[in-house]
């Protein structure tokens, strides 16, 4: 899994993705399926077509976020298409994760069809109050992930980067309703090329270089750009909805 260094705020708004929205029909209904057994919890993505015509063009994101006792988030994501027969029921993915009593968990399930959310999901794990007791699962309905950075470097430039990037923007009183990535890859001789990306879009990108300064430059430009591409993102989001 991906460590994810996270400021998470939850309140009473959609998940954007960069796709239209409509209001929800659930036409095809996706369902979260878990099952515990001492400290595994098997989570099932599961979805059911409740019309009687063949379903085609369906996407789908399972999204299984950990919280350690120290606060640290680890992730699992899946996703993939699927098309579903008349009145069938499927399961679309099964994760497997290690649940310690004093870490919870956040699941959420989305479920697409031609670009446009359809159904959702969601189930909150909380941690057992004490030995004795066992852990509480609740749903949540409307939810928002806002400031969510994933770290997937490969050097020590390229987590200073990271460092000095999520240190400037869980700070700015700016943060956004979708993840943002920050990648690394590999370049001539000890170099490399640090990308910041977000819903598949490069946002920035340049040379590493060693060198504080220059890696606090290219800190305030990512950031510039994350802010510029929100705005985009918010007209399209308004312009597309019906």
């Amino acid at each position: 899994m991906k460590q994810l260094y996270v400021n998470i705020i939850f309140s009473c708004l959609m998940f954007l993705t960069g796709v239209s929205y409509s209001q929800l029909n659930e036409k095809v209904k996706g369902k979260i399926n878990i099952q515990e057994t001492d400290n595994l919890i098997l989570i099932e993505a599961q979805a059911e077509n409740q019309e009687e015509i063949f379903q085609e063009k369906l996407y789908y994101n399972l999204l299984a976020l950990k919280m350690s006792a120290s606060g640290n988030y680890s992730s699992n994501n899946q996703e993939g298409e699927f098309s579903l027969n008349p009145n069938e029921s499927k399961v679309l993915s099964e994760v497997r994760m290690n649940l310690e009593n004093n870490e919870n968990l956040k699941i959420y399930l989305f479920i697409k069809q031609n670009n446009k959310l359809i159904s959702k999901d969601s189930l909150v794990v909380i941690p057992a109050e004490n030995k004795s007791s066992t852990r509480k699962i609740k749903k949540e309905e409307d939810f928002v992930l806002k400031g969510i950075v994933i770290d997937d470097v490969i050097t020590k430039v390229g987590k200073d980067f990271h460092d000095y990037f999520y240190q400037n923007y869980s700070t700015s009183g700016n943060m956004h309703p979708f993840i943002i990535t920050i990648k690394e890859k590999p370049y001539f001789g000890r170099s490399s090329i640090i990308t910041v990306t977000s819903e598949d879009r490069v946002l920035f990108e340049f040379m590493s270089k060693p060198d504080e300064e220059y890696l606090r430059s290219a800190v305030k430009a990512s950031i510039q750009r994350v802010n510029q591409y929100a705005k985009q993102r918010k007209m399209l989001f308004k312009n597309s909805r019906i």
